[in-house]
């Protein structure tokens, strides 16, 4: 579901290209920190990353230039709720965290031996699976700004169609999905462990997120009342 209000803004080309540029970024990353640039599943897990991301990207690039603009907005907004601020940076720093850990578990240092061949095989399914999830959230709503805030002047409204009919926050249940997938691909219980730090945050953030459309953004309560879960069926 696209914006109705107004002109969408356009998104510069330069950004696309440094957009490509920082996502590149993190496979050269990840193979600094393993020291093996034939790692098969450090590849394996690039490609879907690299791919999942920047696809995505070009996908809101030609149809919802308004919602792409909002995620590259600032991570810290006046709008933005401040309990927000702490979740929201304290969320980056785990990912980086996360992020970094798996290669020097996997490979550089070794600490965790691989996982079996059908629990990689597994984790790449999943890995799959949560960039559809993301990107099937992204298309539906174009109100999934990165920061937690009311966009009046954007005409904000509940979405509840496509994965927001299952859960009320797909972005939240494909971030869970990603943080679970990758390790089990890269065979790293390291990143497993930090993996939950990052979903008790995602899930204490929807908390807070909630909340907020209870009181502020008109048939919130309504939709809670017709989809029970949160971010996973019959679970949270």
């Amino acid at each position: 579901m696209k914006s109705t209000s107004g002109t969408a803004p356009n998104f510069p080309v330069s950004r696309l290209i440094l957009s490509f540029i920082y996502l590149a970024a993190f496979p050269v990353l990840l193979f600094a920190l393993a020291g093996d640039w034939r790692w098969p599943e450090g590849w394996i897990f690039s490609l879907i990353f690299f791919l999942g991301s920047y696809g995505t990207l070009l996908y809101l690039y030609f149809t919802d230039p308004a919602l792409l603009n909002e995620r590259y907005a600032s991570p810290i907004q006046k709008e933005q709720k401040p309990w927000d601020k702490v979740l929201l940076s304290l969320f980056f720093l785990e990912f980086l965290i996360w992020f970094g850990i798996m290669p020097l578990d996997a490979k550089r240092y070794g600490w965790t031996a691989a996982f079996p061949l059908r629990i990689r095989v597994l984790g790449t399914v999943l890995l799959l699976v949560s960039f559809y999830i993301i990107y099937r959230a992204l298309q539906e709503n174009t109100f999934a700004a990165p920061v937690v805030k009311m966009q009046k002047e954007r005409g904000q409204r509940v979405v509840s169609t496509g994965p927001y009919a299952i859960v009320r926050h797909p972005m939240y249940s494909g971030a869970t999905l990603l943080f679970i997938s990758a390790p089990l691909l890269l065979s790293s219980y390291w990143g497993l462990v930090l993996a939950g730090l990052s979903i008790v945050t995602i899930a204490i953030r929807s908390l807070g997120e909630e909340a907020m459309l209870k009181e502020e953004l008109p048939g919130y309560r309504e939709y809670m009342q017709r989809v029970r879960w949160r971010m996973i069926p019959f679970g949270f």
